[in-house]
């Protein structure tokens, strides 16, 4: 298959900018959120550190190159296998080859290195879902042709990732899913079928599951359980109250060191708020949503329905996880264990982010 690939136009400076930033601002947290953890575990103050960019920035910067300079159109002959090829490996998550760390199977160990296939997933099925939707209009408006193979597609994957169990993203991966099925033509009516079935399916889970019953009635009513399921919530909000209008400064932070849970993880948003307060957390916040704003106006310009399907998908995702995690954190959902993107600690979730906002930056190169 032969593709034009003639440049039109020069990359989108701007994104990469704010992808650069968001990177960089990562590190630096990480190193202050990480510190007194790392030295405690591991004698090394920079362990985690050093984990990031050894697994994570390494592979995420190869991962943004190829993204940059393979032309994207390729990516919609090899769509199908990297798709299966990321079903296997979450397949292979249940089998002796995973890693299982509190009760969640959510990883493969190979040579001493671990990876996540949910987050690999994130990449490859909205690539999948891009190419299998650009191919024909019909499968945008058809109810046979394109409601319900939409739903079998979302359904096996978002299964998948469920039985881990990761619930919430299976969420992330579903309202990206569902905004790329939008962007393509789907009828209204598909979309408030599809997200009453969800929320149904969901309601179903969440009650047949102790555990994600208890985060539900935990944030409905924290004072029920402050000790357990409460006292993640409680300690986050604590952290990021502690923080003010300008924060206590950078490496300041007292939440970090001996009450905050996940603080390298999914609360590492509380660390943040904490250090640099409300204009902080406030510019942050900016930031991400400048980024998935230009993202969608790369979508916008793109040359066909693949590329405006896939950077759609891309911002998208990137936008709904960074919701759900600050959210999350500031109290106003129930509690998740997702990352922040490009912030958390997690090689497997840097290193995907990155190849996405290479791909986005491909598309930017050939704009209508």
């Amino acid at each position: 298959m032969r593709y034009k690939t003639r440049v039109t136009s020069s990359p989108d400076y701007v994104f990469i900018g704010l992808v650069v930033i968001l990177v960089i601002f990562g590190l630096v947290m990480l190193t202050s959120a990480s510190s007194d953890l790392a030295q405690t575990r591991f004698n090394n103050s920079y362990h985690y550190l050093n984990h990031q960019i050894l697994y994570g920035l390494s592979a995420g910067i190869s991962g943004f190159i190829l993204g940059t300079f393979v032309f994207y159109r390729r990516l919609e002959k090899w769509s199908m296998f990297l798709l299966a090829l990321t079903i296997l490996m979450l397949i292979l998550v249940l089998s002796p080859l995973g890693l299982t760390v509190k009760g969640a199977a959510r990883w493969l160990t190979f040579g001493g290195s671990t990876i996540q296939p949910a987050e690999i997933l994130k990449l490859t099925f909205l690539i999948y879902l891009s190419a299998w939707l650009s191919k024909s209009q019909k499968r945008g408006k058809s109810l046979v042709e394109g409601f319900f193979p939409f739903l079998i597609l979302v359904g096996v994957v978002t299964l998948l990732i469920i039985f881990q169990p990761s619930t919430t993203t299976a969420v992330i991966i579903f309202a990206a899913a569902l905004i790329t099925y939008f962007t393509a033509g789907a009828h209204f009516r598909f979309v408030i079928a599809a997200i009453l079935l969800a929320g149904l399916a969901l309601s179903v889970i969440i009650y047949i599951t102790p555990y994600r019953l208890e985060r539900v009635i935990s944030f409905f009513n924290p004072e029920v359980d402050r000790l357990e399921a409460g006292y993640h919530i409680d300690q986050s909000l604590t952290a990021i109250g502690s923080g003010g209008l300008l924060g206590v400064g950078y490496g300041n932070s007292t939440a970090k060191l001996r009450y905050l849970p996940e603080q390298i993880g999914d609360s590492i948003f509380a660390v943040i708020a904490e250090e640099f307060g409300f204009v902080g957390a406030a510019l942050l916040i900016t930031i991400f949503l400048f980024l998935v704003w230009r993202g969608l106006r790369i979508a916008r310009s793109a040359p066909d329905n693949f590329g405006r399907l896939i950077v759609t998908g891309f911002s998208s995702l990137i936008g709904v996880q960074a919701f759900i995690n600050i959210a999350a954190v500031s109290g106003l959902i129930p509690l998740t264990g997702v990352p922040l993107p490009f912030i958390s600690f997690g090689g497997t979730s840097l290193a995907v982010f990155l190849t996405m906002s290479g791909i986005i930056v491909n598309v930017s190169k050939y704009r209508r």
